[in-house]
């Protein structure tokens, strides 16, 4: 089992990376703007938090309002 997870550690760890980058990033855009395409801050923050890579995806396309 531990030879099968060392194998698909160089695919996983950007991933994670990636995914930790985003979710970041956008709860510091969804904490730090109140206007929003639709919906509120809590389930923005609910949707973000939750929906691991692609909360963060879909509020960055479809959530947050142009600047």
């Amino acid at each position: 089992m531990t030879d099968i997870i060392r194998e698909y550690m160089p695919i996983l760890i950007p991933i994670i990376i990636l995914e930790i980058a985003l979710m970041i990033y956008s709860l510091r855009h969804v904490l730090k703007h109140d206007r929003y395409k639709f919906g509120s801050r809590t389930m923005w923050i609910l949707i973000v938090i939750i929906i691991q890579i692609i909360g963060p995806i879909l509020y960055l396309t479809i959530g947050r309002e142009d600047e």
